[in-house]
């Protein structure tokens, strides 16, 4: 099953990951950090993690260890 995990140690909660995700208001959940509502919707672009400035999104594919 995808994974995407955010280290909340990390995330300063800028919001990036969610202007640049094409499928944004239903998995992203911005506040003090981001969170993950719901990957079903996710097409695994990666855009989050890339647009990331503090590197705190991995994203993990089935067969990949965190």
């Amino acid at each position: 099953m995808l994974q995407i995990l955010v280290d909340e140690d990390e995330c300063i909660g800028c919001g990036k990951c969610y202007e640049i995700c094409p499928k944004a208001a239903k998995i992203w959940e911005v506040n003090r950090v981001a969170r993950i509502l719901d990957l079903r919707y996710c097409h695994v672009c990666t855009l989050c993690a890339m647009e990331c400035p503090t590197q705190c999104i991995k994203i993990i594919r089935p067969g990949q260890e965190a």
